[in-house]
């Protein structure tokens, strides 16, 4: 086998580096986005159910304005973390259009939704919402290879249908509940995967 007399052990020592890299590169999901969002989630739809049901706030939606504030958060959050990044994988870029995705048919399912009554908007908004979180987290999961993730967004669908038996404030509830499962115990699982990848 031959060899090229101008590859000197530094080099060699840059390529293994290299490839370490890229191999850690390869699993770069910490989890961050899907626990900012879980806890944004599930605190916002235990107070508004706190608002609604023991208070009969009218204007128990209000609370979910702070999402706003998460949503600017999270744009500066993911440049940064786009400059910092060695190597832009392909997985990266898979999942980066697939939240896109959820976030556009969030908005339309909005818009379409409030062309209803506003009975029947506060009626079926939780339900549809639920079967809607599902599909990036279910997706997330198989592209990141995780099964935690791919159980929460079917944990989101089973949600969904048990949501459209129960009253609207308790339809809430099941909010905080997927959220719990398909967002916040998946994103901490994420982040001790993460840091022993880089770890090692």
């Amino acid at each position: 086998m031959e060899t090229d007399e101008n590859f000197s052990p530094q080099q060699g020592l840059q390529l293994i580096e290299s490839m370490i890299n890229k191999a850690k590169d390869r699993f770069n999901e910490d989890g961050h986005l899907y626990l900012l969002w879980g806890w944004l989630v599930f605190a916002c739809s235990i107070a508004q159910f706190i608002l609604y049901h023991y208070f009969n706030y009218p204007y128990h939606y209000w609370v979910w304005i702070i999402s706003i504030a998460a949503l600017i958060y999270q744009v500066f959050y993911l440049v940064k973390r786009r400059k910092k990044e060695k190597v832009r994988t392909y997985t990266a870029y898979i999942l980066g259009y697939v939240w896109i995705t959820f976030a556009i048919l969030a908005f339309l399912i909005g818009y379409l939704l409030g062309r209803l009554t506003l009975g029947d908007y506060f009626f079926h908004i939780y339900p549809i919402l639920l079967a809607l979180y599902g599909m990036p987290v279910f997706l997330s999961g198989f592209i990141l290879r995780f099964r935690p993730l791919i159980y929460g967004g079917i944990g989101c669908w089973i949600l969904s249908i048990i949501t459209t038996f129960l009253l609207y404030d308790y339809q809430m509830l099941m909010l905080s509940l997927a959220m719990v499962i398909a967002w916040i115990i998946p994103g901490y699982l994420l982040r001790i995967k993460y840091k022993s990848i880089i770890i090692n």
